[in-house]
């Protein structure tokens, strides 16, 4: 039996720092050993565009847990870490779930947490985490300009994206960003697309 060509896609970087959490994804796919696409969008906005999430892995089995995730978020009123482990737990538990090849990463303008199959729901320390074929070398280089420069989080994002690509095959620069910055006097987030 031949086996199927390995679609891998993907870096998606969240970074929070002075106030908003940006979310960014590389746009290319990749088929066994070549470029499908270049502008794939792999990060969405969710829940009255109050939620950022971001995938790595399968698109199709991405898109069937940014369905199931919404879901909770309604069933939660907006309650990001109850969704999040409630996702977790269905994903875990369910059989048609548990073969999703994806991994997501959900912040809103408090929190951040990565998702996995394994029924993980991980909150990173310093606010910035990642996921894909990159996200090794764009999470290193994140937390590098983090801890050594004022940028912004827009602009380390973007950076740490951008060195990602610089190293990673699967990887290129065609990025996709979504910011939620919690500066408004009623606590309710703005937020800025690219």
């Amino acid at each position: 039996m031949a086996s199927r060509p390995r679609t891998r896609s993907t870096t998606v970087l969240s970074v929070r720092t002075r106030g908003s959490v940006v979310l960014v994804g590389d746009g290319q796919v990749t088929m066994g050993e070549g470029v499908m696409k270049h502008h794939a969008r792999k990060i969405r906005r969710l829940y009255n565009e109050k939620v950022l999430a971001g995938f790595a892995g399968s698109t199709a089995d991405a898109f069937s847990l940014f369905g199931r995730f919404e879901t909770k978020l309604e069933q939660f009123h907006g309650n990001l870490s109850r969704s999040a482990v409630e996702l977790a737990k269905d994903w875990r538990t369910d059989r048609s779930l548990r073969h999703l090849e994806a991994m997501l990463i959900v912040s809103d303008p408090s929190d951040t947490f990565l998702l996995s199959g394994q029924g993980d729901v991980i909150e990173p320390d310093d606010g910035v985490c990642a996921i894909g074929s990159g996200g090794p070398y764009a999470l290193a280089a994140a937390r590098a300009l983090l801890n050594n420069t004022q940028l912004s989080a827009r602009e380390i994002a973007t950076q740490a994206l951008g060195i990602a690509a610089d190293i990673c095959i699967y990887t290129n620069r065609e990025l996709t960003l979504e910011e939620l910055v919690s500066t408004k006097p009623d606590g309710q987030p703005e937020h800025q697309a690219k």
